[in-house]
C-alpha cells in the first residue's frame, strides 16, 4: 500500500514594534506586543483551534489509519503559552493518541544552518527538548527552517541522531526524478530524506480558492483522482503545507476545512494510499537512490531557493552583522539577552528585506507588515544596534579598583645597586690580566663589576 505523508508546519514570529534611532541605548524592548498578542490570538481563533478539533475528530473516526506530523516554532510555543495556552493543551490531545508525530528544527525558526554550526545545533537541542517537555517524545524527524536543505545541513542533522528530514521536492534538483520516493543524504546515507510533492501540496496551500484557477473549486474526489494517476510503483506522495492554510490563508468559506474532513474517506474508499508519518515512513521504506544538493534549497517562491532571505545586500548586512556577535552572546549569561538573540534570529526578518518583485512578489508584500523592504532594514538594524550594545556591555570586563590592579601588576625586579648612570661608559685600557670596568658606574655598584655587564643592567 502506498502513503499519503501529511504534515503542517506551525510558525509565528515576535514582530518588532517600530523602533527609531532615538530609541537607539534608551530602550531595549523591540517587539510588538499589541500585534503579537493579536494576530497569534486571531490564528488561533481561526485556525489551530478549529483545524486541531477536526484532527482529533478524523483520529477519532478512523483510528490508526489516520496520522498526521508537526512541526511547531519555538517561537510560536512561546506566543501560544503566552497568549492562547489552550492551543497547547489541544496539540497534547492529539500527542495523547499516538497517531501524531512531532518534529523538531531550529528553536528560532533562523538561518543559522547556513553559516553557525554551533548556533544551529544548540538551537535544534533547545527546541527537541522543549517538544519532548511538551509532548513526552523526543523527536527522531527533523525539519529545518523553511525545508531548507543541502548536502552539508543534512550532514550535521545525521550528526545531531535524527535518522529522517523533510525538504523540498525542487524540479532543477530531481531533474527527470519524482518526489515521491525515499532518497537519502548524499554524504551519510543514513540520512533518510522525503521530499515534497509541490505541485499537489501548493494547490491546497495557494490555489483552493482562485476561482480563476482551472481546476476550481478542487475536490477531495478530483484530488484522489490525481494520486491514482502516479505511477504505480511510486512509494510516498508528501504533503506539506502552513498549518494556517486551514482557516487563514483559507478561509473556512473557501470549504478548506470540508476537504480535509471527508479527504481520508475519499482517499480510503477510492484509492490504495494510507497515511503514514515520517518516524514509520523511515521503518518501511528504503531509499531508492541518494539525492545530491550542493547547493541549499527551500520551498520558497518559484526559484526555491535561499533568495527570499539572503537575495540582496540588505538582508546580507543585516545577516552577517547578526552572527558576527554569536561568539559574544554564547558567553553572555543575561537571560534577557538570551531570549532576544533567538528572537532576532527568526527568518522572518530577513523575509521581509526580500526586494524580489517577479513571481511571488504579491506574496511577499502580502506577509510583509512593512511599508518596503528599506523600512524593514532600518528598522531591524535600528533594534540590533541596541542588542549589540547591550552584549558589549554585558560582556566587556570588569575594572579592577585601582589598589587591587597595582597588587596584580607583576612586580619589577630591578634592585637599586642595578641602575646605571645614563653618562657615556668609559671603558678603560688595563693589562691584559686585568678586567675592563666602567669607572663611572653610580655609588654602590662594585668596583669589579665587568663592563658588559653593566651595559646590560642598562
Amino acid at each position: 500500500m502506498r502513503s499519503i505523508c501529511l504534515y503542517f508546519q506551525v510558525h509565528q514570529p515576535f514582530r518588532l514594534r517600530t523602533y527609531r534611532f532615538f530609541n537607539i541605548g534608551q530602550d531595549h524592548h523591540y517587539y510588538d506586543d499589541y500585534q503579537n498578542r493579536h494576530i497569534i490570538k486571531r490564528v488561533a481563533e481561526k485556525s489551530y483551534l478549529p483545524a486541531n478539533n477536526l484532527m482529533l475528530d478524523l483520529i477519532k473516526e478512523y483510528g490508526k489509519a489516520f496520522k498526521v506530523s508537526y512541526s511547531i516554532s519555538g517561537t510560536a510555543l512561546d506566543q501560544l503559552e503566552r497568549y492562547v495556552p489552550e492551543v497547547i493543551q489541544s496539540f497534547r490531545q492529539l500527542a495523547d493518541t499516538g497517531q501524531v508525530e512531532f518534529l523538531a528544527e531550529t528553536y528560532a525558526h533562523s538561518l543559522a544552518s547556513l553559516s553557525n554550526k554551533t548556533e544551529f545545533v544548540r538551537q535544534v537541542e533547545l527546541h527537541a527538548s522543549r517538544i519532548e517537555e511538551l509532548f513526552g517524545k523526543r523527536p527522531t524527524t527533523f525539519r529545518n527552517t523553511e525545508l531548507i536543505y543541502s548536502d552539508k545541513i543534512g550532514e550535521m542533522v545525521a550528526e545531531m541522531g535524527f535518522h529522517t528530514m523533510l525538504t523540498e521536492g525542487a524540479k532543477h534538483i530531481l531533474g527527470w526524478k519524482s518526489p515521491n520516493y525515499m532518497y537519502c543524504n548524499n554524504i551519510n546515507p543514513k540520512l533518510k530524506v522525503l521530499l515534497r510533492n509541490f505541485r499537489l501540496s501548493d494547490d491546497l496551500t495557494f490555489r483552493f480558492s482562485n476561482q480563476d484557477w482551472s481546476e476550481w473549486p478542487l475536490t477531495t474526489e478530483k484530488f484522489v483522482k490525481w494520486l491514482n494517476v502516479i505511477e504505480k510503483q511510486e512509494e510516498v506522495v508528501n504533503l506539506f503545507l502552513d498549518y494556517e492554510t486551514l482557516g487563514e490563508h483559507q478561509w473556512k468559506e473557501t470549504g478548506i476545512f470540508d476537504f480535509f474532513k471527508h479527504l481520508p474517506s475519499t482517499v480510503f474508499s477510492n484509492s490504495n494510499f494510507s497515511f503514514n508519518t515520517p518516524e514509520q515512513l523511515y521503518h518501511e521504506l528504503q531509499p531508492v537512490s541518494a539525492i545530491s544538493v550542493p547547493h541549499a534549497i527551500s520551498w520558497a517562491d518559484e526559484e526555491r531557493d535561499l533568495t527570499a532571505w539572503r537575495g540582496n545586500e540588505l538582508q546580507d548586512e543585516a545577516y552577517g552583522k547578526l552572527y558576527s556577535y554569536e561568539p559574544k552572546v554564547r558567553n553572555c549569561k543575561d537571560p534577557e539577552i538570551s531570549r532576544d538573540w533567538l528572537y532576532l534570529q527568526t527568518s522572518n526578518h530577513f523575509y521581509y528585506m526580500c526586494t524580489k518583485w517577479f513571481s511571488a512578489g504579491e506574496v511577499h508584500k502580502y506577509f510583509n507588515p512593512y511599508g518596503s523592504p528599506y523600512e524593514a532594514f532600518i528598522n531591524y538594524m535600528n533594534v540590533l544596534s541596541d542588542f549589540m550594545i547591550r552584549v558589549d556591555d554585558a560582556t566587556k570586563p570588569v575594572a579592577l579598583p585601582a589598589n587591587e590592579v597595582e597588587v596584580a601588576r607583576p612586580a619589577k625586579t630591578i634592585k637599586p645597586e642595578a641602575k646605571a648612570t645614563t653618562k657615556p661608559v668609559k671603558v678603560v685600557k688595563v693589562k691584559k690580566s686585568e678586567e675592563k670596568v666602567a669607572p663611572d658606574v653610580k655609588k654602590g655598584a662594585k668596583k669589579d663589576t665587568p663592563v658588559k655587564e653593566v651595559r646590560k643592567r642598562k
